[in-house]
């Protein structure tokens, strides 16, 4: 019986397709949660054995070699997974790739997500290539060049192959991405990403109008709106804060503020605390962009990767063409996600980055918050004295994630609880960017700018992905909400629009996103954005929502006046998390509005996709 099963061990097939197996189940379990033991026999290691069938077929000589190379290629996509879903909470495909040069500026952030025991699924490679210094290792190796029966190659090869493509059929209509590389398999999904992105149709962009996007997002467009023109010819001066969520705002840690200056702002002038995030895989970039143009980002990669080349409608444009002059500010390199041509494609007239803001008091990867907001000041004021009323974009970068500022920017004492936690580290993070913030807003004080400004603050994107936060952190985010931290407190961002002299103490409730920041700017400027392509809305005029997400969440998710949807294999089978800790009710949202959602999406997608590049 021992040499029987040492027989079988002893054949490369059976061996590795234990060891993958394996992989596959650490997969399952960190991504999905999944306990079952059979279904990944179904569902993923048949697209396995197609690449081990074809080593039996084609490779009869140093075959142990090739099922550790194809061992080693599918072993990286698997760790790819895990490690992207940690942070993103989507499965990583190949449009990813695109990422590969922004990973060394952000290798903290990436440090920062590797588990240690994340690495064992590695370790038999490196087990093998160590024993490959051992001679008897060597000599098995070759005694594994026996082909093994054509016959019996080929029928493994065509029933895993047909395996494969059924599982990847069966499940190709489901919406949601994680329910489906869960049903399909790892390496299917994968499979099915690339096949999918062939010849994909965007659709006519003539059907692309102001009419139907209204129709769709089913706006009141009112004759008189509110505060129409009330800031007319004023400084427009918008904020994107790093990782910064609402929970911030008004947070106390045992009785200290977390964030005072914000706090005393959103009580002076207008909050809309039902505000989310929108961006995608090109994080803070995605932000830009879609504020900017108010679309929706791309469904895979980055926009400013895939649209920096097009000739992009944006505010920077509108606002230029109404007397404006307009420039964005960033400490970090331009070339950083393709950001010079995304910027081109905005049309701004200038930009400035780290080689406008040096190494001076260097914070992560640029310069600290106090430079880049002292330093922004004073080109503010220079840009004022042109007589010309200006369009600036700031974004703050000290608190990045991993959130290790220095020690001599740490100002705000945690408590023992919060000492060594990513929690802990955030709040101290974002305490130090609303002191610098505060600094700014003196300045501008100082410099007679801040009576002539309407000042729009955000943030870019969530901070604590609640696929990374430990069980003691969800504790504490429990204890800061005093609730359970889930998707709909993840994706919320706050939204803080001030206006001196125009903006008074008021909490809007309605549901906003990042697109909606350019129609609510264009309203208070008196700016007409009629035959204007935009799938925003103006929050100041507009009380009903509807926000379609992607990436962050699975498509076909949306957000409106009641939670966050998240479909299942359709919308029948999908959840919905409500607002503010809410129960679900039945009636929080409508399959038309689902239906409505992935239109918005596809117009986006069609229009965007179509446009002419610019020069």
């Amino acid at each position: 019986m021992r040499e029987r099963v040492g027989g079988w061990l002893s054949k490369p097939f059976v061996f590795f397709s234990i060891i993958m197996l394996f992989k596959i189940y650490l997969v399952k379990i960190v991504v999905f949660n999944e306990s079952s033991y059979w279904l990944p026999l179904i569902t993923d290691i048949p697209s396995v054995w197609v690449f081990f069938a074809l080593i039996e077929w084609f490779s009869p000589r140093r075959k142990f070699g090739w099922y550790l190379t194809v061992n080693l290629l599918l072993t990286s996509i698997y760790f790819a997974v895990i490690m992207y879903f940690k942070y993103f909470g989507v499965i990583v495909t190949y449009h990813a790739l695109q990422q590969v040069g922004q990973v060394t500026e952000v290798r903290g952030s990436v440090m920062s997500l590797l588990h240690p025991y994340f690495l064992f699924i590695f370790v038999d490679i490196v087990a093998f290539l160590l024993l490959m210094f051992n001679r008897k290792f060597r000599a098995w190796g070759k005694s594994l060049a026996v082909r093994e029966s054509k016959v019996i190659v080929s029928a493994i090869f065509g029933v895993t192959l047909a395996a494969s493509i059924a599982n990847i059929w069966v499940h190709r209509d489901t919406i949601n991405e994680l329910n489906q590389a869960q049903n399909m398999g790892i390496i299917n999904y994968e499979a099915n990403a690339i096949v999918a992105s062939v010849g994909q149709d965007l659709g006519d962009p003539s059907l692309v109008t102001p009419e139907a996007i209204s129709a769709l997002k089913k706006l009141g467009n009112p004759q008189a709106p509110l505060y129409w023109g009330q800031a007319k010819d004023k400084n427009v001066v918008i904020i994107q804060l790093e990782a910064f969520q609402n929970f911030l705002l008004d947070a106390k840690i045992d009785g200290q503020e977390v964030t005072p200056v914000l706090n005393q702002l959103m009580k002076e002038h207008f909050y809309f605390p039902h505000f989310y995030q929108q961006v995608g895989q090109g994080n803070t970039s995605d932000a830009e962009f879609v504020v900017n143009t108010s679309f929706y980002i791309p469904q895979h990669g980055a926009a400013s990767q895939d649209y920096g080349n097009a000739a992009l409608p944006s505010m920077p444009k509108v606002l230029s063409a109404n007397g404006y002059q307009t420039a964005t500010f960033h400490t970090n390199d331009v070339q950083f996600w393709n950001r010079k041509e995304l910027y081109k494609a905005l049309g701004f007239d200038k930009y400035y980055d780290a080689s406008y803001y040096g190494d001076e008091d260097l914070v992560f990867f640029g310069s600290s918050d106090e430079v880049f907001y002292d330093k922004t000041a004073d080109e503010l004021l220079k840009m004022s004295r042109s007589g010309k009323p200006f369009y600036a974009q700031l974004i703050s970068m000290s608190a990045h994630h991993p959130f290790d500022i220095p020690e001599r920017k740490v100002s705000f004492k945690l408590p023992e609880r919060y000492e060594d936690t990513l929690v802990g580290d955030y709040i101290q993070a974002e305490n130090y960017a609303d002191y610098a913030l505060g600094q700014f807003f003196d300045k501008l004080k100082q410099n007679g700018l801040w009576d002539k400004t309407v000042f729009v603050i955000y943030g870019d994107h969530l901070g604590l992905p609640l696929y990374t936060l430990s069980h003691h952190e969800k504790k504490l985010m429990e204890e800061i909400y005093g609730r359970p931290y889930g998707i709909s407190e993840m994706l919320n961002i706050p939204l803080v629009i001030a206006a001196p002299g125009i903006t008074e103490p008021k909490v809007l409730e309605q549901t906003g996103g990042q697109v909606d920041i350019f129609p609510t700017i264009a309203n208070l400027l008196g700016v007409s954005l009629k035959d204007h392509i935009h799938f925003g809305q103006d929050l100041l005029n507009e009380t009903d929502n509807l926000l379609p997400q992607r990436y962050y969440l699975p498509s076909g998710s949306f957000v409106n006046n009641n939670g966050i949807f998240v479909p299942g294999y359709d919308y029948e089978d999908g959840t919905v998390y409500p607002f503010d800790g809410a129960k679900p009710n039945g009636a929080d949202t409508t399959e038309d509005e689902f239906n409505r959602a992935l239109e918005l999406l596809r117009l986006c997608d069609s229009y965007v996709g179509n446009l002419p590049n610019h020069d």
